[in-house]
């Protein structure tokens, strides 16, 4: 247990996610979920209600954006394709991840 809170302070200083940050993400979720369902139940109080289903929301679009971003990683493997840190402004942005990377030339022409 101890290796998993020391993964996960050293994926903090890491780029990009890691395994260890994913799991962290989908325990702190579950957890949030198991105490509003209780909270829901103890109460019947429709806040709770709407706050649970937020949280699932928040939750599933969480784990489909971490999944994006593992098939970007693929598919600029799979072009050889130099894998960075602005794989995420392409996916926040729209645009295309078929374009070639550029060269330290095209950069400085920019």
């Amino acid at each position: 247990m101890s290796q998993f809170f020391q993964d996960l302070w050293d994926s903090i200083f890491t780029p990009g996610t890691t395994p260890t940050l994913v799991r962290a993400t989908h325990y702190s979720f579950a957890a949030l979920l198991v105490t509003l369902v209780v909270l829901c139940i103890a109460t019947y109080n429709k806040h709770f209600f709407i706050l649970t289903a937020i949280a699932g929301c928040l939750w599933g679009t969480l784990t489909w954006f971490i999944g994006e971003l593992d098939k970007m990683k693929e598919e600029m493997a799979k072009q050889n394709a130099p894998i960075t840190e602005d794989i995420t402004d392409k996916v926040i942005s729209g645009e295309e991840a078929t374009e070639e990377p550029k060269t330290e030339e095209q950069k400085k022409d920019e």
